[in-house]
C-alpha cells in the first residue's frame, strides 16, 4: 500500500472522527467574515450533492481492476479538502436562532449519518486496497482478479447508504424549514387520526366478553353472577358513554392540524424566517403539536383499561396544548413585527379560532361531567 494512500485515507478518517465532534448537540456556527454571508441550505445541498459524485467516482476505482490507489486518493484528497469541509459547514450554519431548534438537530443528524456512511465506504475502500497489496505481493506476476463478490457487495451497500444519506440532506434542504415543519405537523395529524379510529373501533361490551372468558369458571364460583353480571352492565354502559364523550372531544382536536396546514403553512414562504418572532412561533407550534399524539395513545390507554378520571386528564392536557397551539399562530405570520408583538390583523384562520375555541370548551365541559358521574 502506498505512503500516499495510507495518509490520505487516515486523513479522511480522522476528519470524520473530527467533524462528528464537531455536530455534536451542542454545535454552533463559525460566524467568521468568511461564512456570516454564506446562504446555508444551498452550501448544504450542494456540498451534498458533491459528495455524492465522488463516492460514485470512489466506488467505481474500488470495485474494477485494476485498483489504482493515486486515483483513489485523488478522489479522497477532493473530499477532505473542500467537499467534508463544506458540508460541516453548511449544516453549522443552520443555526436554532434562525432555522429553528428542531430543524438545526434534523440537520445535524442528517449530517453525522452521512458522515458515517461515508466512513463505512472508506473503511471498505481501506480494506480493497491492502488485500490487492497482498496479492500482489505474494504473486507480483499475478495479474489482478476481479474483485469476489462479498468485497464488491460491501463496497457497492456501502455507496448506496451514503447516496440515500446525501439525497434525505438534498431534499431537507431543498422543501426547507417550513417544509420540514410541514411533515412533522403531517406525521402528528396521521398519529392522531389513527388514534381516534382505533376508540371508535373499540367496543368496550367485546372487551368485557373478552375478561369474562379469561377468568371462566373462577369467575362464577368467586362471584355472585347476578350482581356482577348488573354492575358489568353498568360499567359497560358508562364506558360506551365516556367513549362517544372523547370522541367528540378529539374530532376538533384533530381539525387543528389540517387547519394550520393549509393556512399557516402552506405557502408562508420565508415570512416565519424573516423574524425573531416569526421562529418564536414555530418553536412554539412544534413544541404544543408535537406533544398531542402521545397524549392521545395515553388517553385512550386509560380509556380502555377503565380508568376514566386518568383519561380525562390525559384529555385536559391535549385540550391545552391543541390551544396554546393554535394560540401561537392565531394572528397571520406578516402580523408579527421584529419586537414579537403581534399587530392587529386577521384572516379566515383568526375567524376559525375563535369558533374552535369556543366548540372545544363546549365538548371539554362533557368530558368533566362524564367524569364527575
Amino acid at each position: 500500500m502506498s505512503k500516499e494512500f495510507t495518509t490520505v485515507t487516515e486523513t479522511t478518517l480522522a476528519l470524520i472522527e473530527q467533524f462528528q465532534g464537531t455536530l455534536g448537540p451542542s454545535a454552533a456556527a463559525n460566524t467568521s467574515e468568511s461564512t456570516k454571508d454564506v446562504q446555508a441550505l444551498p452550501l448544504l445541498s450542494a456540498s451534498s450533492t458533491a459528495l455524492k459524485a465522488q463516492v460514485t467516482k470512489l466506488s467505481l476505482l474500488a470495485i474494477n481492476p485494476p485498483f489504482t490507489h493515486s486515483a483513489v486518493s485523488t478522489v479522497l484528497r477532493a473530499c477532505n479538502d473542500s467537499v467534508l469541509p463544506s458540508l460541516v459547514t453548511a449544516a453549522l450554519l443552520v443555526t436554532p436562532a434562525e432555522y429553528t431548534k428542531a430543524f438545526h438537530s434534523e440537520v445535524l443528524l442528517l449530517t453525522r449519518t452521512t458522515l458515517t456512511e461515508f466512513a463505512v465506504l472508506v473503511q471498505a475502500v481501506k480494506s480493497i486496497a491492502g488485500q490487492r497489496d497482498q496479492a500482489k505481493k505474494d504473486d507480483p506476476k499475478r495479474k489482478e482478479d476481479e474483485l469476489p463478490k462479498t468485497d464488491k457487495d460491501a463496497v457497492t451497500q456501502a455507496t448506496g447508504r451514503v447516496w440515500d444519506a446525501c439525497d434525505t440532506v438534498v431534499e431537507v434542504s431543498s422543501t426547507g424549514v417550513i417544509g420540514f415543519v410541514m411533515r412533522r405537523v403531517e406525521q402528528w395529524r396521521d398519529l392522531v387520526r389513527d388514534a381516534v379510529e382505533e376508540i371508535e373501533e373499540w367496543d368496550p361490551e367485546e372487551d368485557d366478553d373478552f375478561f369474562d372468558d379469561l377468568m371462566g369458571d373462577e369467575k362464577a364460583d368467586d362471584e355472585d353472577k347476578t350482581g356482577d353480571d348488573s354492575n358489568s352492565d353498568e360499567d359497560t354502559a358508562a364506558l360506551q358513554e365516556q367513549k362517544k364523550a372523547t370522541l367528540r372531544f378529539l374530532k376538533p382536536i384533530a381539525q387543528v392540524y389540517p387547519a394550520i396546514i393549509n393556512n399557516r403553512l402552506k405557502n408562508a414562504g420565508d415570512k416565519p424566517l424573516s423574524s425573531a418572532a416569526g421562529i418564536a412561533k414555530l418553536e412554539s407550534l412544534l413544541l404544543h403539536l408535537h406533544s398531542i399524539p402521545e397524549g392521545v395513545d395515553e388517553a385512550a390507554g386509560a380509556l380502555y383499561e377503565d380508568n376514566v378520571s386518568k383519561s380525562v386528564k390525559f384529555l385536559k392536557d391535549i385540550q391545552k396544548s391543541a390551544s396554546q397551539a393554535v394560540e401561537s399562530v392565531v394572528s397571520p405570520w406578516s402580523a408579527a413585527d421584529a419586537t414579537g408583538n403581534d399587530q392587529a390583523s386577521e384572516d379566515k384562520f383568526t375567524i376559525w379560532s375563535r369558533t374552535w375555541f369556543k366548540v372545544v370548551d363546549e365538548v371539554a365541559k362533557s368530558i368533566d361531567t362524564k367524569s364527575s358521574s
